[in-house]
């Protein structure tokens, strides 16, 4: 594996794990299981292990939840959310343990007790009670602040509206909201709810986060509490003995959540192992989904004492369970092409039941995992779910296709016919039709409507298709020309005058945005918000941004040029150019596979003419250069790690480039200063190894007051 195809395997899997996280917390509609998921994580964070010089800034995998949608009012939590750890083994689960011992000091003798609790798949709730009574309810969010859905919460199961005389003053207890798998059966075959829920939680989303509380109420959803953040009394000493007590209070509706208590004296976890295998038996006829079992350390002093790492608590983690399996044929492989032109196989199955629900899809990913599985036609295969949408397979178990040749990737788009393209080093085929594939118009001009691209409100999926579909849009320049059709859209149905006229007023307001977006609107892959903003800011105006490009697709072409003239191989020489273009570019996580993925766009006579008609149709704005203040880190190299409590990370790396230093996402000899905050792991460990500077969160601010205070500007 060599850098390049390591840095774009690091950039995309970035990409697809925060996307399935946007999927997920704030659409509630997940595309992969909770196992697909983790895999990627895993595979990324073993990849950023081994190679930390191409670490991104941010890692996509301590983001907790997602930013709260728009639809709510913000409500900041008083502490933060977060979310647990995952193992996946009985010897993990022992290895977590055993290193909690060791954190606290504790010799072979001593006992650390530990309480059992069944890990529910529903959706984080953080109820706040002042003088007895509930006066908000939000959600997760992002973990600093959730949505306002304090309506919707009193109409929940197992939430008092009012506390006990005994119950402190002030008290805020986080759970999740459930929906009964019973209820998610019925919901589904109603068709009430207007759409098809994949499982349970997700369905719980929905339920909760609707406008009209009165729709939630007709949903039987329950709440199940797992966690105190604040109160302002004493409270029994252990968790087990919180739990009876919330109970006693009305929180869970009287649905059990603990298990056993565990005393470990040895370090040796067999009661662990019991117990998960105990409630994996029973979890078929449990009302609620489950996805595995948390374990806890059960005295809150000993909690405290261990503290939290940036997105999950020390003394707490979940077991998971393996994925639901089942057996089944396969009857053919389709090939689905998203907005980015990523041509992704499907594979078509006999129908058959997986933990309670009926599964005819699974997803392929790419044609080298077909090749492991060896998958024909006809083949009889192992399939698993995790409660999500797309399963996946995971083993051929017979080959009942003789003669059957094996499946391989088309040559050409099955959509529109362009040519089916597999890049060098890469697992992904892509179609390179671009606007002119019909699959890829539909999915790009979702995306350019998007909340990170024009936000342009009320022009969805539903209204996309449906304008695609009778030729109005047919290209982004196109959703600005709608006004010509304002009179047949009114009469179409479900439209309306007045709804058109908002539609209308909506895409006129959305003309009038910055650079950086206009660009993020065209899709291109990997050319994500964070590096159009850097690029927007150094280069400015658009029409110096394509200039740029035009110049860099001749510096490639002439050092490719060289480079295959000394080495006879077309594909090294211009990754070597790239490299060059993205040293000659000198802009901070701009690399070389993200400059070639723009400048093949550009290049393409088709998209540069549809481009240009798009951003002809937008009242564009600059985005800003920041001054650079004087600074005793001007020109240094600063990486920021671990958990910072009083600014932002973004924020952190905004100051930065103010003093003007330059961020990275990881350690190097050319490191100059590591910002580590709690949490902080291998970087410091690396920058420690190298002598690199180490200051905290406290000294990176006094930095940055100093120079605020001179104030000397020296650009």
């Amino acid at each position: 594996m060599n850098n390049q195809t390591v840095e774009f395997d690091i950039i995309e899997l970035a990409a697809k794990i925060e996307y399935h996280q946007e999927r997920y917390h704030l659409e509630d509609n997940p595309e992969i299981s909770d196992s697909e998921y983790d895999a990627l994580v895993r595979r990324y964070n073993a990849l950023i292990e081994q190679f930390p010089q191409f670490a991104p800034a941010n890692n996509v995998t301590e983001n907790i939840g997602f930013a709260p949608s728009e639809k709510f009012a913000p409500i900041a939590h008083s502490v933060p959310m977060l979310s647990l750890d995952n193992v996946f083994s009985v010897e993990g689960l022992i290895e977590w343990a055993q290193q909690k011992r060791k954190q606290l000091s504790l010799d072979d003798n001593a006992t650390l007790e530990m309480t059992s609790e069944l890990k529910f798949d529903g959706v984080s709730l953080s109820l706040r009670y002042q003088d007895r009574r509930l006066v908000t309810a939000a959600t997760r969010g992002d973990g600093t602040t959730g949505e306002d859905v304090t309506a919707n919460a009193l109409v929940v199961a197992g939430i008092p509206h009012s506390l006990p005389d005994d119950a402190p003053n002030v008290l805020e207890v986080r759970g999740e909201v459930l929906m009964p798998k019973s209820v998610f059966l019925d919901l589904n075959e109603s068709g009430s709810a207007g759409r098809i829920f994949a499982n349970p939680r997700n369905a719980a989303a929905g339920s909760l986060r609707q406008k009209d509380a009165t729709k939630t109420a007709k949903r039987g959803l329950v709440f199940l509490p797992h966690g105190i953040a604040e109160s302002d009394e004493d409270l029994p000493s252990t968790w087990y003995e919180r739990t009876r007590l919330l109970a006693e209070w009305g929180f869970g509706a009287g649905v059990e959540t603990s298990g056993p208590t565990i005393t470990l004296s040895d370090g040796k976890a067999s009661m662990l192992e019991n117990i998960y295998s105990t409630i994996e038996k029973q979890r078929a006829q449990l009302p609620f989904d489950i996805d595995g079992v948390v374990v806890k350390i059960n005295a809150v002093n000993v909690q405290e004492r261990l503290g939290s790492v940036s997105k999950s608590p020390r003394w707490a983690i979940a077991h998971k369970f393996p994925a639901e399996r089942a057996e089944t044929t396969l009857e053919d492989i389709d090939v689905q092409v998203g907005r980015t032109g990523r041509m992704t196989p499907v594979a078509r199955l006999t129908p058959v039941n997986v933990g309670g629900v009926v599964v005819s899809n699974a997803t392929l990913h790419n044609q080298d995992h077909i090749d492991k599985l060896g998958l024909r036609i006809g083949d009889r295969v192992i399939i698993q779910r995790a409660g999500d949408v797309i399963p996946q397979i995971v083993e051929r178990v017979s080959d009942v296709s003789e003669g059957a040749e094996k499946w391989n990737f088309p040559e050409s788009c099955p959509q529109c016919g362009s040519p089916a393209v597999r890049e060098n080093g890469q697992a992904d085929t892509y179609c390179t039709g671009s606007f002119e594939c019909n699959a890829q118009v539909v999915t790009r001009l979702i995306h350019i409507a998007s909340r990170e691209a024009l936000d342009i409100d009320g022009l969805g999926i539903k209204n996309i298709e449906e304008l695609y579909e009778v030729g109005y849009l047919k290209e982004p320049a196109d959703i600005f020309r709608l006004g010509q059709y304002e009179r047949n859209l009114s009469n179409r149905e479900g439209w309306g005058g007045v709804s058109t006229r908002k539609l209308l007023d909506s895409i006129d307001k959305a003309r009038k945005t910055t650079v950086d977006r206009a660009l993020y609107s065209l899709g291109i892959r990997q050319f994500g918000r964070s590096a159009t903003k850097a690029i927007a800011r150094e280069w400015g105006s658009l029409e110096s941004i394509l200039a740029r490009f035009d110049n860099l697709t001749i510096l490639r072409i002439a050092v490719r040029g060289q480079k295959q003239a000394q080495t006879g191989s077309y594909a090294e020489a211009d990754a070597k150019a790239l490299k060059a273009v993205a040293e000659s570019v000198g802009i901070a996580d701009i690399g070389p596979v993200v400059l070639g993925n723009a400048i093949d766009f550009f290049s393409n006579e088709a998209n540069r003419k549809m481009a240009e008609e798009f951003f002809a149709e937008l009242n564009l704005r600059n985005l800003e250069k920041p001054d650079v203040i004087a600074s005793e880190v001007n020109g240094k190299t600063i990486v920021f790690t671990g958990k910072l409590e009083k600014i932002s990370r973004d924020e952190a790396k905004s100051q930065a480039t103010v003093l003007g230093a330059k961020v990275s996402g990881s350690i190097s000899p050319k490191t100059d200063i590591l910002v580590a905050g709690p949490g902080a792991g291998s970087k410091l460990k690396k920058a420690n190894d190298l002598g690199i500077k180490i200051i905290d969160e406290e000294a990176w601010l006094t930095i940055l007051s100093a120079a605020l205070n001179e104030g000397k500007k020296i650009n």
